[in-house]
């Protein structure tokens, strides 16, 4: 087998979702007809033993070697996909097999750099590779992820987050953001800038930009908990202090923290600067306001507040969103 190119191994096993094993190869692929550099990546793919391994698509594929093989060479890039299952009420449950689970370790000590897609960062925290370390998952996984690895600093919100050589990507089809991210990291943001032409979507997404829009969470569970998210959505350009959502919800600041927490995931200040940090991208993907305006329209009184509040959640700032998402002509 050759060893052209940087090596990147993604990892097979049963019930893996298909797109997060096929997704970053169709990307790797384009940098060779992209550009004169021969070398590029070279991509395998590793499983237990040389037998046909089913996707979660029903898609059979075959290995390229064993993990036992992979773990003879040196590594470039480990990429560990994810698998779940779901229960009859639907729910979704991420897979961590033991025996995958302790070849990500060997695997991993063998790699320059480990990626994970999708919920597959659950086996990379699983074997204790993200301890301490800030990451991202599929959205429907994340609060699992976080109750299963306290050490670990779950976000559901990005894209995909890099923390050092080691990196999370999130919903399935972000594999193809974080595989862009990877080439502009190894050749450039020109190199890259190609190979996404070719497949038709941005360079790369900033890595903070949200994988759901506030909006379209799953409803709450109790019809008080809709209503607080109903007169949040109305009222964002005022304060909407935890004081003034307790006064409205007739409940105590201590029992609306918990209300939030149980229902929603986070807290109440949290849940408002996302509600209006997303009101304020679909002002600056659709129109040509001011950021002054869209600060003042979306709740958060002055620019600097704008800023902060986007670094701190889409990793980029307004002017930076405006220039790659706005759809309206210039």
């Amino acid at each position: 087998m050759g060893t052209v190119g940087r090596l990147v191994v993604i990892l097979l096993f049963e019930g893996v979702d298909l797109l997060d094993v096929t997704g970053p190869p169709e990307v790797f692929s384009l940098l060779h007809r992209e550009t004169d550099d021969a070398t590029g990546y070279h991509v395998v793919l590793a499983a237990a033993a040389m037998d046909p391994v089913t996707t979660s698509a029903g898609v059979r594929i075959l290995p390229d070697l064993t993990f036992e093989q992979a773990a003879a060479r040196r590594i470039d890039t480990l990429l560990v996909p994810g698998a779940v299952e779901v229960d009859s009420r639907r729910r979704v449950h991420p897979l961590t097999d033991p025996t995958v689970v302790a070849w990500v370790k060997v695997l991993a000590a063998r790699s320059r750099r480990v990626a994970s897609v999708c919920v597959g960062a659950h086996l990379l925290a699983a074997a204790g590779l993200l301890d301490g370390l800030r990451a991202t998952t599929h959205w429907s996984t994340a609060g699992r992820l976080a109750a299963d690895h306290p050490a670990v600093e779950v976000d559901a919100d990005p894209i995909f987050i890099r923390q050092g050589d080691v990196w999370t990507g999130a919903g399935i089809s972000a594999c193809l953001d974080l595989s862009l991210a990877l080439v502009a990291d190894d050749f450039g943001e020109t190199t890259a800038l190609r190979v996404a032409r070719q497949l038709v979507m941005y360079l790369k997404r900033p890595g903070g930009q949200s994988q759901f829009s506030v909006p379209l969470e799953p409803p709450s569970t109790t019809r008080r908990t809709e209503d607080l998210r109903h007169h949040i959505a109305r009222n964002l350009a005022r304060p909407l202090s935890v004081a003034d959502l307790a006064a409205h919800a007739c409940v105590s600041e201590r029992q609306l923290t918990r209300i939030f927490k149980a229902e929603l995931g986070t807290t109440p200040s949290a849940y408002v600067e996302s509600a209006r940090v997303e009101r304020a991208r679909n002002q600056l993907e659709s129109s040509d306001v001011t950021l002054e305006r869209v600060a003042t329209d979306c709740g958060f009184g002055t620019t600097d507040t704008l800023v902060r509040a986007f670094r701190r959640r889409l990793d980029t700032t307004p002017t930076e969103y405006r220039l790659r998402f706005r759809t309206v002509p210039g």
